[in-house]
């Protein structure tokens, strides 16, 4: 079982990590076994090293230039569920919003990631 403050600081974490060059921060995160979807109608990707490659893919670095704010919205049992509001300050000037579905392992760890992102002009009628 979690509550309200475990789900805020797995979640400021993830976001230090997300700015932390490299993926050694990923192991604090999520369980050996963790799932990450970054979409819930693509295939999760499983384990640290392919959780890894994923945000070496998708990270611009470090010094990425975006804000980032999120608030809990629910948590029930091993389960948080998180609206996250992203904006990049580079070219893309992309905007996101996001919910994040977070299971955690007894240890406070990620065992299941699950995001759900919205951005303006993305299609949703297709």
């Amino acid at each position: 079982m979690t509550d309200h403050a475990a789900v805020r600081a797995w979640v400021d974490a993830y976001e230090r990590a997300w700015r932390t060059p490299g993926i050694a921060t990923l192991a604090a995160l999520f369980t050996d076994d963790a799932t990450y979807s970054m979409d819930p109608y693509d295939e999760s990707v499983q384990g640290l090293d392919a959780i890894g490659a994923l945000w070496d893919r998708e990270r611009v670095g470090p010094v990425e230039p975006f804000t980032m704010s999120s608030d809990v919205v629910a948590v029930d049992g091993d389960t948080g569920v998180v609206r996250v509001e992203v904006a990049y300050h580079d070219e893309r000037q992309q905007e996101y919003r996001d919910l994040w579905i977070i299971r955690f392992a007894d240890d406070g760890r990620c065992r299941a990631f699950e995001e759900w992102p919205f951005w303006p002009g993305k299609d949703h009628t297709a």
